[in-house]
């Protein structure tokens, strides 16, 4: 035994086991889990086994979740939501402060019940996941109280359907219910099929709070209880999980009008410059990847480090690798706990052979007996190799130097991800500029893994779209205020013609031209299409690639600020009320106008669409920053050609994207005739470009562009059903807004701005912080 004096001199942790008792009494008591439906358990059916990962011990029988089951939770959940939106906000509030208050009488038993079905240490289960859901619910209470007067026309979306992971099971069942519920919405939520046992202690809490049959259900089971679920007859699907599945799911529901949120995988890199606090940085690795055993979408799995202080750094993250503790998760000085299934243990090796096997080392990382792996990195890692390219998900990080900051952002941005992203630099100038870079919805300075209810969540590129918390992810359980729609005319199917064949209106008979990066340009091909007053260039998948290769180059447009870009819109609305009168001829006089009073309107709201500085932790400060998609694509409709252009382009030139625009395929002529405006007006060539030509056929060449960030269509369904497929390919947002009357007070707002702009979340301490702030503890 050791002496005391050696223990002192050593720091040995001696074992801290939280007691476990409470909760394997109430699994005893309960036998099999059935599913929970219409405020109560049915009966279980065929179930499966849900085990302790770090023991390999049953804790529970849960039920294989069927289509039937996901049907009868479906009808539970519609049967159940016209009477839940018919309550006051105040009273749908009640019901989930009260969720928050029975969340926190229990922290201890979830904590435990968390540790003991996922593996993670009960210090994270304890300390941050349980108080984040209690916080959720909180927040969330106090949006329901304001939904109304905060959204005003907004309604709720009717019946969602939820699938969460396994990293996160009851946070991330707190990061969804609590929002949906809060917008007048009804649930059926599929968990994880390693870990649903929280969830179904979750549907204890409901049913001691009297939450209302129906409101909130449960269907358990594997993959094909959640295909079951995105099948079903339900309003929006919120999905975490692989950007694979998530695919899958954009492809299924393409065409069906649903509304859909996708957060998905991530490779985040955690920037340390030459100048940054080493000590703390090492920290924050831990905290990002390790103590988390990794699992984790936004762990900061890709280090890069200033080649200055790479040897000084490494050394640093060896010795502190070193000391954390590998073991039993319900032990409080265990730092890493069990991976969730052997499963993923045998996904993390096979991923470290194959990086080892094209010529990374492998720091640590070694498999231990059960479902342990040691906390490691790959170091000597090429941009191409399989541990630098794909989601570990795991304990393991790799480790790359830079030298400069454009090569950091660089490397940081060489991914298919945008998930998240650390900086560390004891220079604000510089961590800020580098934060401002980076590709990724959320950035943490100085910090790492920060959460809060009043933080929007969520990534760039195919790290998913949609926001989880704070005013964003209300938004996403929202329908937007009703639009009368106008029903557009069959486009005709443009047939390739001569200038001998033009048509002649108005005294006028020519050949329009594409405008591409600031010039005309004769259709790849040069064949042309007749329409009312001559001819329009019929446009390919050709002239639609180079169209984005020149909208791709002129992101110098979003680096230039809102005032700036304000003036060239104010002064294109100058030169092109000079022309009214001849736009009129074209387009007739309520078309004209409307088009002068949308550059007018949305110049102003250029410099005056702001993000938000939010409470949430002491300490850092919290900024939600709206930024433009980059290039995006915008199939117009085939009605008002003038008016409907530019109400779409106008918002989206504004918050500093570039567009490729597919103008009303019918008559073009006006939008054509554009490029005299932008021309003279100083605005950048190739910040619109324009592509005439068959809409439904050029579109989803559009949509399924690398380059393309975001698609706005308005057209018909089958169009919508296409794009949305061709969208699907590299998970960019659709947005398909109603076609109305373009000339009308409908057709412009913020609500267009918000499309036209994505949401990244900065953090950054300031100030003196109290103890444990800095890290991911709440």
């Amino acid at each position: 035994m050791s002496s005391v004096s050696k223990i002192m001199e050593s720091m040995e942790y001696g074992p801290s086991v939280e007691d476990s008792g409470a909760v394997r009494d109430w699994l005893a008591g309960r036998g099999s889990f059935g599913h929970f439906i219409g405020g109560k358990f049915i009966k279980p059916g065929q179930t499966f086994v849900t085990s302790d990962p770090s023991t390999g011990e049953a804790l529970a029988q849960v039920t294989q979740g069927t289509a039937d089951d996901v049907a009868a939770a479906v009808r539970a959940a519609r049967k159940a939501q016209t009477g839940w939106a018919k309550l006051s906000g105040g009273e749908r509030a009640r019901y989930l402060y009260a969720i928050a208050r029975h969340v926190q009488k229990r922290e201890r038993f979830l904590s435990v019940l968390e540790t003991l079905d996922n593996g993670k240490p009960i210090r994270e289960s304890r300390d941050i996941d349980i108080p984040l859901v209690a916080r959720h619910f909180y927040h969330h209470a106090g949006w329901a109280e304001l939904r109304d007067s905060e959204f005003p026309g907004h309604a709720p979306l009717g019946v969602c359907g939820q699938i969460i992971p396994w990293n996160f099971p009851l946070l991330m069942l707190a990061w969804k219910i609590a929002p949906a519920l809060a917008a007048g919405n009804t649930v059926v939520l599929k968990p994880a099929e390693y870990t649903p046992l929280t969830a179904l202690a979750f549907a204890g809490i409901c049913q001691e709070v009297g939450l209302p049959a129906g409101v909130f259900n449960i269907v358990t089971g594997d993959g094909a209880t959640g295909a079951a679920l995105v099948g079903a007859d339900v309003d929006k699907i919120a999905f975490t999980g692989s950007t694979e599945v998530g695919r899958a799911i954009a492809a299924t529901l393409a065409g069906t009008g649903r509304r859909l949120t996708l957060e998905l995988g991530g490779k985040s890199p955690f920037i340390v410059m030459a100048d940054a606090d080493l000590d703390a940085a090492v920290e924050g690795v831990v905290d990002s990847i390790w103590f988390n055993q990794g699992q984790v979408c936004c762990a900061g799995s890709r280090i890069l480090v200033a080649e200055a202080v790479a040897e000084r750094f490494e050394a640093l993250l060896n010795a502190r690798m070193a000391r954390l503790r590998l073991g039993a998760p319900l032990d409080k000085s265990t730092d890493i706990g069990a991976i969730v299934d052997p499963v993923q243990k045998d996904r993390i090796t096979a991923i470290c052979r194959a990086a080892t096997d094209a010529g990374a080392e492998l720091i640590g990382g070694q498999p231990a007996d059960g479902c342990f792996i040691a906390p490691g990195y790959l170091r000597n890692v090429t941009p191409a190799n399989p541990g630098m390219e794909q989601e570990i998900f795991g304990p393991i990080a790799t480790l790359s130097t830079f030298r400069t900051a454009d090569e950091a952002v660089e490397l940081a941005n060489n991914t298919r991800y945008g998930l998240a992203g650390s900086v560390w630099s004891e220079s604000a100038a510089v961590a800020t500029d580098i934060a401002a870079r980076v590709k990724a919805g959320v950035l943490w300075i100085n910090c790492a893994n920060l959460f809060d209810a009043a933080a929007p969540f969520g990534g760039y590129r195919e790290s998913g779209f949609g926001r989880e918390g704070g005013r964003a992810g209300m938004l996403d359980y929202l329908a937007e205020p009703a639009v009368k729609s106008v029903k557009e005319p069959k486009a005709q199917a443009p047939m390739a013609a001569t200038g001998g064949e033009a048509g002649k209106a108005g005294g006028i008979d020519r050949t329009a031209k594409l405008y591409v990066g600031g010039a005309q340009k004769r259709p790849d091909g040069g064949a042309s299409y007749a329409v009312p007053g001559g001819l329009a260039p019929l446009g390919n998948r050709k002239d639609i690639r180079n169209a984005v290769e020149a909208a791709a180059k002129a992101g110098a447009w979003a680096g230039m600020g809102g005032h700036a870009r304000a003036q060239v819109l104010y002064y294109i609305a100058e030169n092109l009320a000079a022309r009214t009168g001849d736009f009129a001829d074209l387009t007739g006089k309520a078309e004209a106008e409307a088009a002068v009073a949308r550059a007018f309107h949305y110049a102003a709201w250029a410099d005056k669409f702001d993000g938000r500085n939010l409470q949430a932790r002491p300490g850092h400060l919290l900024n939600v920053i709206p930024e433009p998609w980059g290039v995006m694509g915008i199939a117009c409709p085939n009605t008002q050609p003038l008016a409907g252009f530019m109400s779409l382009v106008m918002p989206a030139i504004a918050m500093g994207n570039r567009v490729v625009v597919i103008p009303a395929q019918d008559d073009p002529l006006a939008v054509a005739d554009l490029y005299q405006v932008f021309d003279t007006s100083d605005l950048p060539g190739g910040v619109v470009n324009i592509v005439t030509g068959a809409r439904d056929e050029l579109a989803p060449v559009l949509a399924a562009h690398d380059e393309v960030a975001a698609m706005w269509y308005v057209g018909p369904s089958a169009g919508l059903e296409r794009v949305e497929r061709a969208a699907g390919g590299n998970l960019k947002p659709v947005w398909s807004p109603v076609n109305r009357d373009w000339t009308g007070g409908q057709a412009q707002g913020e609500r267009f701005l918000r499309h036209a702009t994505q949401w990244k979340t900065i953090w950054l301490p300031y100030g003196a912080l109290p103890a444990g702030s800095g890290s991911a503890a709440y």
